[in-house]
């Protein structure tokens, strides 16, 4: 007897059984009129992995146009790196703010 498929037999298509990627998230930080440039290039490097001269062009994107994006995660790890961001401020007293949009 030969095998023939049933039409009860469930079959997955390769695109259905991909898996979905999760939402991303921008976390940017807002620029104020105390906090030190300085201080910023540090959380950039410190938080976002990012070399001083990628750090020092964040900052100054952040400087003249009020905000800049340090990086683009999954939503946990986004506001993850937005605490820490501004506890780590808070912790030196500065103002700075870090927030977290939909990419």
């Amino acid at each position: 007897m030969a095998n023939k498929p049933h039409e009860n037999d469930i079959a997955l298509k390769p695109e259905v059984a991909k898996p979905k990627l999760p939402p991303m998230f921008k976390v940017l930080l807002l620029n104020d009129d105390y906090t030190p440039m300085e201080f910023v290039i540090e959380v950039i490097e410190r938080f976002f992995n990012k070399s001083r001269e990628q750090a020092t062009q964040i900052m100054l994107k952040v400087h003249t146009e009020g905000a800049g994006i340090c990086g683009i995660y999954p939503q946990d790890i986004a506001e993850t790196k937005m605490n820490q961001v501004v506890s780590y401020a808070r912790q030196s007293q500065h103002p700075l703010q870090c927030i977290v949009e939909m990419a």
